[in-house]
Order: structure tokens, then sequence, then C-alpha cells
């Protein structure tokens, strides 16, 4: 194992020292984008040594081909992992913060084995019935929350890309939703679609 990826177990590792074995990552993607849901990955890995995933890290900072065949590789050797969405609606509704959160805890209810321990990324306490530790740049600093932030964001990725061919204007598949001089300039002239986010759209 190379020593970046031991730093970003010393969180897990600390945990297991207390006796707690089953240690849920979670982490959402799509906070900013003025379009499309926030998606969040909840995921429990195995942390013995020989079924570490080397390269996981915040999904902002890997290619688009490392992402995916590292999101591959996660589900296939994460012990649990989920997805849950929150849409444009439900984020008008309560606003991102809370949509965010709510997403969060959807996705770690819904894991088959109930985690003992939550790493959350941010600055978040989840109304969960879970002991938990959020960590700012969590997807940089824990193994668990960064395979978190490469399923989300693939998979919201793959989302917007199918988005794209129903609302081909907006170039979804390039902007992933957000706000790009682009697709600013397509609001303007087309005005919004239904996935849009209405309280991010406003001034347009």
């Amino acid at each position: 194992m190379k020593k970046e990826q031991v730093d970003k177990l010393r969180y897990e590792r600390a945990l297991r020292e207390k006796g707690y074995f089953f240690i849920a990552g979670v982490d959402e993607v799509g906070r900013g984008p003025l379009a499309g849901p926030v998606v969040c990955a909840a995921v429990i890995m195995p942390l013995e040594e020989d079924k570490i995933i080397a390269g996981v890290d915040d999904s902002k900072k890997l290619s688009v081909k490392k992402r995916e065949m590292l999101a591959e590789k996660i589900k296939q050797t994460a012990l649990w992992y989920t997805i849950a969405l929150v849409d444009e609606k439900r984020i008008d509704e309560i606003n991102i913060l809370e949509a965010t959160k709510e997403g969060m805890k959807k996705a770690l209810l819904e894991l088959e084995q109930a985690p003992d321990f939550v790493l959350t990324d941010g600055n978040m306490t989840l109304d969960i019935p879970f002991k938990q530790k959020s960590i700012v740049s969590g997807d940089a600093l824990s193994y668990s929350i960064g395979a978190a932030s490469i399923l989300a964001k693939v998979y919201r990725d793959n989302l917007m890309d199918e988005y794209a061919k129903t609302y081909p204007v907006y170039a979804f598949e390039k902007n992933k939703g957000y706000g790009t001089a682009v697709h600013i300039a397509a609001i303007k002239e087309y005005g919004l679609c239904p996935i849009h986010r209405r309280t991010f759209t406003k001034k347009f």
C-alpha cells in the first residue's frame, strides 16, 4: 500500500481500534448546479489491506476515465453501497443544504447493513441513528468518503448525459447542469426546462 492511502485510512483505522466495524462513508455531488438532482452515495468498504483500492480520492481531482474505472471497482469491492437522489423540486422546496442532508440520510438508511459509525463529507450533523463524524474535505482525506464521492459523481454525470438527450439545447453532457456561459445563454434564449432548479435560476 502506498503511503498516501495509509494516510487516507487514518480515520477508519482509529475507529476500528475503538471497536467500530461497519464504517460508512457518505458524500454528495451536485449542490451547485442550476439543473438536476443532488446525488448522495453511502458506502461501507472492506478495510483489509489486500482489499484497499489504489487511487481513491476526491472525485473532482480524477479524470472521467479514472473515475469510471474506480467506480466499477468500488461497486465490485464494497460490502454495501447505496445511491440516493433528491430532485430539483424537492431542492426548491426545502433548500439545497436540507436536500443534501435528506439525501445523505436516505442513502445511509437504505444500506443493507446498518453502519456502526458514519464519516460525512463537509461540516454537517445528520439526523441519523448512527454515531457520526463530519470531516471538512473528507472526500480527499478519508478513503470511505472518497469512495462515496466517486460513486455519486459517476452516477450524476451519467444521469446528466441522459438528460442532455431530452434537453439538448443546454449542453448538459458538457456542463452537467452547472452554470457555464453556454448553459446560461441557453436559459436566456430558451427559458427553463423541467429539471432546472427554480430557486437557483430566478435571476434568469
